[in-house]
């Protein structure tokens, strides 16, 4: 049997405590009044926990693959051509508007002349609308990617700035390792960490607990 203090770990999924910890655990049990509420040492019911499983598969299969999924440099790149067209500059040069107005009416021209042309970053690009200053700041830092070579697939837009993504995938033919986000990563990782902690404190919290086989006498406390 391997115990550690207080800890119980040879039945894990029956409980988490030795016999000395149980003991003092049911002596506070039945030993406090709790103003009166009588609280029973029941198992979780079974349809709550499918439910819980439930939620969380759902949860996951519904959002798939819109939550998460981070704005790349690459998805971006056909707009700046754009930003120095003809039409474009037109419709920025107009006196006869605000320059608020000027600048959505050339993100609109922009993304209604790339519309009419099929790309991968289509969808993306619904997802992650981009104003006509964001894109003329990041633009200049995309530019000097592209004259290095660089993979704007591996490269995110974080407001203002283009950073190299953390992410770690093959290694490539020069030798450098690939970061580009897997195509299961939509944004899940974090949230599955988060599940997993809630899951295990729940666990922990439940099987340090007396097993739910022990029915505690409420009596003791009156």
């Amino acid at each position: 049997m391997a115990d550690l203090g207080h800890w119980r770990l040879d039945n894990p999924l029956y409980t988490l405590s030795d016999d000395e910890a149980t003991t003092k655990a049911k002596e506070i049990w039945e030993g406090e009044s709790l103003g009166g509420i009588k609280e029973n040492n029941n198992p979780l019911p079974r349809p709550v926990v499918g439910l819980l499983v439930l939620t969380i598969l759902t949860a996951f299969a519904i959002t798939f693959p819109l939550w998460g999924q981070r704005p790349t440099a690459a998805i971006y790149a056909d707009y700046i051509p754009l930003m120095k067209s003809m039409d474009v500059q037109t419709i920025l040069n107009d006196k006869s508007h605000s320059m608020r107005y000027n600048k959505e009416k050339a993100m609109e021209l922009i993304e209604k002349t790339l519309s009419q042309f099929d790309s991968k970053y289509a969808f993306q690009r619904a997802q992650h609308p981009i104003s006509w200053d964001q894109l003329s700041v990041i633009a200049p830092q995309i530019i000097e990617l592209q004259s290095k070579g660089a993979d704007l697939e591996e490269y995110e837009v974080v407001g203002d700035k283009v950073y190299l993504q953390n992410f770690f995938g093959k290694t490539k033919p020069d030798g450098t390792i690939e970061r580009k986000q897997p195509w299961w990563d939509k944004g899940y990782t974090i949230d599955v960490f988060y599940i997993i902690y809630f899951c295990t404190a729940v666990f922990i919290a439940v099987k340090r607990l007396p097993h739910f086989t022990w029915r505690p006498d409420h009596s003791k406390a009156h």
